[in-house]
C-alpha cells in the first residue's frame, strides 16, 4: 500500500485529490500551511489512514518524507492576482518551494514526484493548438514561476527519482476548499445571486477547462502508469472538447440559469488566450475525463440553491491574501508587548 503526501492538500484540487487516494485504499499525508482553515477538511480527518501536517513548504523538514512512496505537489500561490501581492514572497512559494521539497523528498528516498503545473504556462498563444512541445509565452509571474520550477525539477529526475508535470486547464466544479475566483464558478455565482454575468475582451479568449475530479483522476493515472512513461515528462490535463472562448463559457452559464443578462466589457487586463491539445495524455495514459462544464454549472447551482457552498472571503484567494495581511499589520500596529489585552 503506497503512502502518498500531497502538499497543498487542502487546498480546491488537493482535498478532493485526497479523498479520491483515501478512497482507493491508499495512505495519505496532507502537508498544509492551512491559510483557509481546518474546518474545510474535516470531513477527511475523520477518514481512517489520513494524517495532517501543518507545515510551510520554506520550512518542513525531510522527517514529512519518510516512508513517502509519492510525493504531489501542489503547494503554492494559486493565481495570477495573488501572485502579484508580493513577488518575492512568490519566488519563495512558487519557485524555491517545489526546488526544496523535491531535494528533501530524494534524499528521504521518495521514487515519485508529481508536480502540478499550469497550462497558463503558454501565455498568450493567440489561436494556435498547443501541445506539451509549445513554446510558453507566459504573461504573468505565477507562470514564469510554474516554468522555472519545472526547469529546476527535471534536473533532478532520474532512474530512481521520477519526475511528472501535470499542466492543468483551468478547473472548475465543487471542492471542499471552494473557489469563486474560477471562470466556471465565478460565472455561475454571479449568475446565480446577481443573474448578471460580466465578459471582458469581448468574450474571443481561449480557456481549456478540465473539472477538479479530473485533474485527480489525472494525477492518480500518473501515479500508477509504468515509470517509464512518465519520468521526465509533461501532460496538459484536459479534453481537446472542452477548449472554449470565453463568450461560449457565458452562454452555458446563461443556458442553466435563465434570466442572466451578459455585459460585454471591452478590455480585459487578463491577456492569456490558450488553445491547447490533450491528445498525450490520452495516448500515454489512456486518460479520458469524466465531466463536463455544463456538469460542473450545474453542480455549483445546485451547491448554492442548497446552502452547501458560499462565497465568502475564503473563496477568493487574492480577496482572502489582502484580507490577511491587512489584519497582520493591524495588529502589528495595535500590539503592546507582543498583545493585544
Amino acid at each position: 500500500m503506497k503512502t502518498v503526501l500531497v502538499t497543498g492538500g487542502a487546498g480546491y484540487i488537493g482535498s478532493v485529490l485526497t479523498e479520491m487516494l483515501l478512497d482507493a485504499g491508499y495512505q495519505v499525508r496532507i502537508l498544509d500551511r492551512l491559510f483557509f482553515g481546518r474546518k474545510l477538511i474535516a470531513p477527511l480527518e475523520s477518514r481512517n489512514g489520513l494524517v495532517v501536517i501543518r507545515d510551510d513548504v520554506r520550512y518542513v523538514t525531510r522527517d514529512a518524507f519518510e516512508g513517502v512512496d509519492v510525493v504531489m505537489d501542489l503547494a503554492g500561490i494559486s493565481n495570477d492576482p495573488a501572485s502579484d501581492l508580493d513577488p518575492a514572497i512568490t519566488e519563495q512559494v512558487n519557485h524555491c518551494g517545489p526546488v526544496r521539497m523535491a531535494k528533501l523528498a530524494k534524499d528521504a528516498g521518495v521514487s515519485r514526484y508529481i508536480y502540478s503545473s499550469s497550462c497558463s504556462i503558454y501565455g498568450a498563444g493567440g489561436n494556435d493548438i498547443l501541445d506539451e512541445q509549445s513554446p510558453k509565452s507566459p504573461v504573468s509571474l505565477y507562470a514564469r514561476t510554474k516554468i522555472s520550477a519545472e526547469d529546476e525539477l527535471l534536473k533532478m529526475a532520474d532512474d530512481d527519482f521520477a519526475v511528472t508535470f501535470m499542466r492543468n486547464a483551468t478547473v472548475y466544479g465543487l471542492s471542499y476548499r471552494m473557489r469563486f475566483d474560477l471562470v466556471i464558478n465565478i460565472m455561475t455565482l454571479y449568475a446565480y445571486k446577481n443573474r448578471r454575468i460580466f465578459v471582458t475582451g469581448g468574450g474571443q479568449q481561449w480557456r481549456p477547462l478540465v473539472h477538479v475530479r479530473d485533474v485527480a483522476r489525472a494525477f492518480i493515472a500518473a501515479m500508477v502508469a509504468p515509470r517509464d512513461k512518465v519520468n521526465r515528462e509533461a501532460f496538459n490535463v484536459g479534453s481537446n472538447d472542452q477548449n472554449y472562448q470565453i463568450r461560449a463559457i457565458a452562454q452555458m452559464v446563461r443556458d442553466v440559469v435563465p434570466h442572466t443578462s451578459l455585459e460585454m466589457v471591452p478590455d480585459d487586463p487578463d491577456k492569456r488566450s490558450y488553445n491547447v491539445n490533450f491528445d498525450k495524455i490520452t495516448r500515454v495514459l489512456g486518460y479520458k475525463v469524466e465531466k463536463t462544464p455544463y456538469e460542473g454549472i450545474v453542480e455549483v447551482k445546485q451547491a448554492l440553491e442548497r446552502g452547501k457552498t458560499d462565497d465568502d472571503v475564503t473563496t477568493k484567494t487574492v480577496h482572502y491574501y489582502r484580507y490577511l495581511l491587512d489584519a497582520e499589520k493591524l495588529l502589528q500596529e495595535l500590539s503592546y508587548n507582543g498583545k493585544i489585552f
